[in-house]
């Protein structure tokens, strides 16, 4: 019988570990509540609460119009809004909209007087008809019931982030959320530093691109092919350093949005939310992807210079081809994430851009262009630095026409160096961030949960094992508090543990078979303690001893003193201790023997 027990509670918690996605109504607890012709609700609601603790925090600004019965269905308003009601296990009823235009009609006079304003999720006109309500509840899928199923409940987007309807923004997978403007993932003084960094190198990077670009309007005949296209390059970049420039001047000006509402916090901007913002992306964008072009340009008319031998003035008859490529292709980029609403904005440069906070563009858009730039350019580099060598082991008797090739291909080799060094470091922090960032990101939750009121896990691959641990001891706890209440009631609270549903009855005790599946909760709940108790061990060999002889009982007791040390072990490594414990343990081990 024990064995049997033993399966069956641990292939319960086996099958609740690893299947959440069952539909749960759970009791009501808010207190305001408890007279309702309902006792069950179902979380998240309406307002994106995902418990009922933070609904009863979040309804308590609204409880002056019950206690003053500014209407005769405020009460119940109020609780189908915050605490939803439960129904069959399979509908959720939420309020109406006559219900809410009635109470907020009755009501309006004393949320002014008591400077309450009503919330946005409870606008009367995004509610349902009664009589539509009344036909088709609303019913909950299985994909939003494993939302409130406790393990995993994904990012919900805080009030304070919120958007207005329709701007088309999205943080973390949430429609209508923005993230907050400040950096999510460095301290105050970072930020300050960086912002700093970004303005004093912007003016470097500026200053040094201006005095270029004069250079060659100094002496345009100077500058030809296959050298032109560093002009040009040079000219992207300083359009590039002149953007930072202007973001950090500005602030947070052009890339942040003010609170919409009291209690609201500083957004980034996501899309066309701003003219300014829209603006810095285009110029940013553009001539940054402009100026790898170019790169790739310029190692394409050295390798025409140096493999086919191509003359200046042939390579000058495709400049056409090479501009309408090098501004065609950024533009038609641009225009492409201008329509998708790709545009980002930056808390630390004060400027726009593209897959700050969305991977996906971030992947395509940016790391894509650049690796392939990277890749071609150093190819083209690589081709045309040979063919010089080449050349260079032909002419060693020629030791002018040697030195000019040899200076051309130092100047070469410096420029591509100086060019190519940032740019890798560039492509690896992207790669780098690629693979990091949902961790970044669930960090950040992490930290923030309880300022933002909301759920804190957020862990989409979870194994079975750390499931099973933390549920057995979740169940050991209450079982120990609660020993002399029924059975169903310690399945009932293991299954609100896990956040599942069951219909189980069956006792369960806290003796365990050496079975597969009882092995291993053995292991994940029985605490040290317990494993090495002596009056357990003692219960355990006492059949042995009426049966047995002295020898066989003197056996008996090592087996059992040899298994609790194994077992004390195990335990050990799983449940680390202190010295004191290690102690106590080895006493008891001894008294045991003894």
């Amino acid at each position: 019988m024990q064995i049997l027990l033993c399966f069956s509670f641990g292939f319960f918690m086996l099958d609740s570990c690893m299947s959440h996605t069952s539909f749960t109504c759970e009791p009501v607890h808010v207190q305001w509540c408890h007279g309702m012709p309902y006792n069950t609700t179902f979380f998240p609601n309406m307002l994106e609460h995902y418990d009922q603790d933070i609904a009863a925090v979040k309804m308590k600004a609204f409880m002056p119009l019950a206690s003053l019965r500014c209407s005769p269905e405020v009460h119940l308003f109020l609780c189908q809004a915050f605490v939803p009601e439960c129904t069959d296990h399979t509908r959720v009823l939420r309020p109406c909209r006559e219900l809410c235009e009635r109470v907020l009609s009755d009501c309006s006079r004393d949320m002014l007087t008591f400077g309450i304003s009503w919330p946005s999720e409870l606008q009367c006109d995004r509610l349902e008809s009664c009589h539509t309500s009344a036909v088709s509840a609303a019913e909950m899928t299985t994909s939003r019931s494993s939302l409130s199923s406790g393990r995993d409940l994904g990012f919900w987007c805080p009030l304070q982030l919120k958007t207005r309807p329709g701007q088309g923004g999205s943080f973390l997978g949430a429609q209508d959320c923005a993230p907050p403007c400040h950096n999510m993932y460095l301290k105050p003084q970072e930020v300050q530093f960086a912002k700093t960094f970004i303005g004093v190198c912007s003016i470097v990077c500026l200053c040094a691109t201006l005095f270029t670009f004069l250079t060659f309007l100094i002496d345009v005949k100077r500058f030809r092919y296959p050298e032109r296209p560093i002009i040009f390059y040079s000219v992207c970049y300083s359009f590039v350093s002149l953007v930072y420039f202007v973001g950090f001047l500005l602030g947070n000006e052009a890339a942040c949005n003010e609170p919409s509402l009291p209690g609201r916090v500083w957004t980034a901007v996501l899309g066309a939310q701003s003219r300014v913002c829209s603006l810095l992306f285009m110029l940013l964008y553009f001539f940054s992807t402009a100026g790898m072009v170019w790169w790739v340009v310029l190692t394409i008319t050295w390798f025409l210079a140096a493999g086919p031998k191509w003359s200046c003035e042939a390579i000058e008859k495709k400049a056409v081809w090479f501009h309408t490529v090098s501004w065609g292709l950024p533009g038609a980029l641009t225009v492409m994430l201008l329509a998708l609403e790709k545009v980002e904005g930056d808390g630390i440069s004060g400027v726009c851009f593209v897959g700050l906070y969305d991977l996906t563009a971030l992947r395509w858009f940016v790391v894509a262009p650049l690796a392939i730039s990277v890749l071609a350019g150093l190819s083209l580099l690589l081709a045309g630095i040979m063919s010089l060598n080449r050349v260079r082991q032909v002419i060693q008797h020629d030791e002018r026409n040697q030195e000019k090739l040899k200076k051309f291909m130092i100047r070469i080799g410096v420029f591509s160096g100086l060019y190519l060094l940032p740019l890798l470091v560039l492509l690896g922090c992207y790669l780098y961030e690629q693979a990091h960032r949902s961790r970044w990101e669930n960090s950040w939750i992490r930290r923030h949960c309880q300022e933002y009121s909301i759920p804190c896990s957020r862990r989409s691959h979870q194994r079975v094992g750390s499931v099973l641990q933390e549920s057995c001891e979740f169940f050991l706890k209450h079982n120990s508090r609660v020993q002399h209440k029924s059975s169903s009631h310690k399945l009932k609270v293991m299954s609100k543990s896990m956040g599942t549903s069951t219909g189980v009855h069956t006792p369960v005790t806290s003796n365990h078979s050496n079975t597969p599946v009882s092995t291993v909760i053995h292991n994940h709940c029985i605490p040290s303690q317990s494993i090495s108790d002596p009056h357990r061990s003692s219960e355990t060999s006492a059949p042995e001893r009426i049966g047995s002889a002295a020898a066989a009982e003197k056996r008996s007791k090592a087996d059992s003193s040899s298994r609790v040390s194994s077992h004390t072990q195990t335990s050990h490594r799983l449940t680390p201790k202190d010295d004191l414990l290690q102690a106590d343990q080895s006493s008891a081990h001894r008294t045991n023997t003894q």
